[in-house]
């Protein structure tokens, strides 16, 4: 035996006996119950009632297949059982189904590692994954759009109530508002777009002080 296989992990078999459920490893090859192991009570109890269940399916079972959707319950129900089980046990089990005779290994799954959500004043702010471009860069790219959109929208709404009246710049203003909305909503979260979409956003809020002055 290699090291490698010395640290390799013993597999626990998931078994059903009379109408309970074993657990066999390879210091026990009779198999134990469940309650011998590492297992909270509920696992347990869930265990000892799955066997029940399909071993009282094993002797009813029809050779006509019309039980064919009540076996699938069963075995899926020990699969689910056996991962519970690979996971309490941190243990790779290999789940023999009492009623099909199948065999499946099933690997505890690795812990997912919970990302702490970030408050809520900076959360639209913050850096997607892999964002390319720092704050500096970014933040003045931001100013730059800005100033375009607030000139952009203070010269268009001007030119209008200049020529026509001011409800026409106000209607113009909120169509050109409403046009940009959704783009920056959805490149809100977009690496490197998001600076622009800031800057725009920003610009856009700024200009309507403007706008009002214009109008009224």
């Amino acid at each position: 035996m290699t090291a490698e296989d010395r640290r390799a992990p013993t597999i626990v078999e998931l078994r059903v006996r009379g109408d309970r459920a074993v657990l066999v490893d390879g210091r026990h090859a009779a198999g134990l119950a469940p309650e011998e192991f590492p297992l909270n009570d509920e696992l347990a109890a869930a265990l000892h009632e799955w066997a029940r269940v399909a071993t009282a399916i094993r002797a009813t079972r029809r050779d006509d297949g019309s039980d064919t959707e009540t076996v699938g319950v069963v075995s899926r129900r020990g699969h689910q059982l056996a991962g519970r089980v690979a996971a309490e046990l941190r243990r790779p089990v290999r789940y023999v189904d009492p009623v099909t005779g199948s065999t499946v290994v099933v690997v505890p799954r690795e812990p997912v590692r919970r990302v702490p959500r970030p408050d809520e004043g900076t959360r639209w702010f913050r850096r997607s994954p892999g964002e390319p471009t720092p704050w500096g860069p970014g933040l003045t790219v931001s100013v730059m759009i800005g100033a375009v959109v607030l000139v952009g929208m203070l010269a268009l709404t001007t030119t209008i109530a200049e020529a026509v009246a001011g409800w026409a710049a106000l209607l113009a203003a909120s169509i050109v508002s409403g046009g940009m909305a959704p783009s920056l909503w959805l490149g809100r979260n977009v690496p490197t777009m998001r600076w622009v979409c800031f800057g725009a956003a920003g610009g856009l809020a700024i200009s309507w002080l403007g706008v009002l002055i214009v109008v009224f």
